[in-house]
């Protein structure tokens, strides 16, 4: 069974939109990778993260905003023979995102990115108080580049 690559766009946001966690990798200062997982909004090609204002990410990020965003989707182990441990392998569908963070700091605009990310999870609206927003750090990435795989499906 062979892996098919995803070029149209509505099949990728699809893919992104069936996703509860994304996986944010980005690159340190002594070059090393550090990836975390992050609730998140998406629509049309723009990426809503939030987060803590301090941390070990927010220094990475601020030094080098390059991120590559990996989602994964529809998991299912599927095998050839029951008794080949070789012939299992796990059906998927997943997408990278490849962009730079920018980081948010409007109070108008850091309400309408926690409106993205929350309406990824519930159709429930939402009001902020000024001190939970002025404590979360709130970042868009503009994706630049999508790369899609299906395998199994």
């Amino acid at each position: 069974m062979h892996h098919r690559f995803i070029t149209d766009q509505t099949e990728i946001d699809e893919i992104i939109n069936k996703c509860q966690v994304c996986y944010v990798s980005m690159v340190d200062e002594n070059n090393l990778p550090y990836v975390l997982p992050f609730n998140f909004g998406y629509i049309n090609g723009v990426i809503f993260l939030h987060s803590a204002q301090k941390g070990h990410k927010i220094d990475i990020l601020r030094k080098n905003p390059s991120v590559c965003i990996a989602f994964s989707t529809d998991h299912q182990l599927r095998n050839q023979s029951e008794s080949v441990a070789c012939s299992y392998s796990m059906k998927y569908r997943s997408v990278l995102a490849f962009g730079k963070v920018e980081f948010i700091d409007d109070i108008e605009h850091k309400v309408e990115f926690m409106n993205q990310v929350m309406s990824h999870y519930t159709d429930k609206e939402f009001t902020y108080n000024a001190p939970s927003l002025r404590e979360v750090c709130t970042y868009k990435v503009n994706v630049a580049k999508f790369t899609a795989k299906i395998y199994g499906y």
